[in-house]
């Protein structure tokens, strides 16, 4: 397994909690113009599905920082 996977998989709740909380926000902003708000449920299933690659492009980055202060060390 290599480490991003390794970083992916251990921040993965927090993008997919920040993702579901995001689109219920998301949302609640957009019933002012006349949108159908999101369910709660609905938006824990959007937060797993969007929560994933968002996750693995943070980790990417993480990753990329922590290969750097590596090198520098």
């Amino acid at each position: 397994m290599t480490r991003q996977n390794r970083v992916t998989l251990l921040l993965y709740p927090l993008g997919a909690g920040a993702a579901a909380v995001n689109l219920f926000f998301a949302s609640l902003i957009l019933s002012w113009v006349g949108v159908p708000v999101l369910p709660p449920a609905w938006s824990v299933l959007g937060g797993l599905v969007l929560g994933l690659p968002a996750t693995r492009l943070f980790s990417a980055h993480i990753v990329r920082l922590m290969e750097q202060a590596e090198s520098q060390a």
